[in-house]
């Protein structure tokens, strides 16, 4: 499955929301240093699609807010 995520750095508190049928919201806590926020948006989708962080990939956008990633569930 392919979906489309937005990630908002820096917040408060890390989460995930379902905007539209193949589009998400991402929040995390972490900066975008050295790929942190890359890998804590992974596992907070590994949690939210109940699949193991090797089955998330970023195809596109690895330095961008918006991404697209592939999800195999």
């Amino acid at each position: 499955m392919i979906i489309n995520i937005k990630v908002k750095l820096s917040s408060k508190e890390s989460g995930v929301a379902k905007v539209s049928d193949n589009t998400y919201f991402v929040k995390v806590i972490s900066d975008p240093i050295y790929g942190k926020a890359n890998s804590e948006a992974i596992k907070l989708l590994a949690k939210y699609f109940n699949t193991p962080q090797s089955n998330i990939k970023i195809i596109k956008g690895l330095k961008s807010k918006n991404k697209i990633v592939e999800v195999r569930v």
